[in-house]
Parts: C-alpha cells; sequence; structure tokens
C-alpha cells in the first residue's frame, strides 16, 4: 500500500544524524532503506544516527571505495554505497542478493537509484536535497513498512 510522503528540515548535520537515530528506533527489522541524495546531501550522516541508535560502536564512513561496510551493533547496519557502480552485474558481484537476505539486519543503500529492479518493492525510501548551507529538505516515504508514532517522533524531535 502506498503511503503519503512525510517532508521534514534539519539545519545542522547533527539535526540529521538525530532524525537517523528517531527513524532507526522505529525501523522493523530486516529492511531495506534507498538513501537518494546529491553529494554531501547527508546521507552518511543519516546514518550516524542510525549506528547511534543500535551502539555501534566503531566510527561508520562512507562505504563509497569500499562498497559496503557492515556494523554490528544491537542490529547490523549493512551500509552500501552504489556511486561508482555502474552496472547490475558489479551490484551482484558485490553480494546484494546475499545482503538483503540477511534477518537481523538493517540495509542503508547510498545512490540507491542505481539498484534499478533490483531495488526490492517494499523498502523505506529518504530522499535528502540541499536547501542552502546546512539546512537539508528531508522527504520520507515508510511504504508501510515503519513502526507506528515514527511520524510523531519526528515532529517532537
Amino acid at each position: 500500500m502506498a503511503h503519503e510522503d512525510f517532508t521534514l528540515q534539519t539545519r545542522s548535520p547533527e539535526e540529521t544524524q538525530q532524525l537517523g537515530k528517531i527513524l532507526a528506533q522505529h525501523m522493523p527489522d530486516h529492511v531495506v532503506v534507498a538513501l537518494y541524495g546529491d553529494l554531501a546531501a547527508g546521507k552518511t550522516c543519516m546514518t550516524h544516527g542510525f549506528g547511534e541508535a543500535y551502539a555501534v560502536s566503531e566510527a561508520i564512513s562512507s562505504p563509497t571505495f569500499t562498497l559496503v561496510n557492515e556494523y554490528h551493533g544491537t542490529k547490523t547496519i549493512y551500509h552500501l554505497d552504489l556511486y561508482r557502480l555502474t552496472s547490475m552485474e558489479e551490484i551482484i558481484d558485490l553480494g546484494y542478493e546475499d545482503i538483503l537476505d540477511t534477518p537481523n539486519g538493517i540495509v542503508l543503500i547510498e545512490w540507491a537509484e542505481r539498484a534499478g529492479s533490483m531495488l526490492p518493492d517494499e523498502h523505506i525510501a529518504i530522499h535528502l536535497s540541499h536547501d542552502g548551507e546546512d539546512l537539508r529538505s528531508i522527504t520520507i516515504n515508510d511504504a508501510g513498512l515503519m513502526q507506528d508514532g515514527w511520524q510523531e517522533a519526528l515532529n517532537t524531535r
């Protein structure tokens, strides 16, 4: 079932990270989160919030060159960056399908548009865009997957 988009703004990298933390607290297990946005839009910053929510002790960094980073906390985070990939074969070679089948994980995919038809039909889509300096506009479509109360939690942050 399609759900309406929910849009809000953040005014700093710290607010974007806090937004990620709140979202993570309302995520079901075994979900794919597609992150869309230009360079420096806040995709990795949002992932930092997921790491904080799931008590990940290691530093979270952009997987631009490693392509996949795996972090362990109360949940496992698979952080993919598809920016440098140019074909579906490269995505398959990355082990993409196996990552999507991992049971206790949250999969965060930066540059998710490059996954094309390989992106699961049911996923959470988050679009981040620059609105000047540190201001970001963030639009979330949860596709009915998130736990009740997530929008209220974001509104009271």
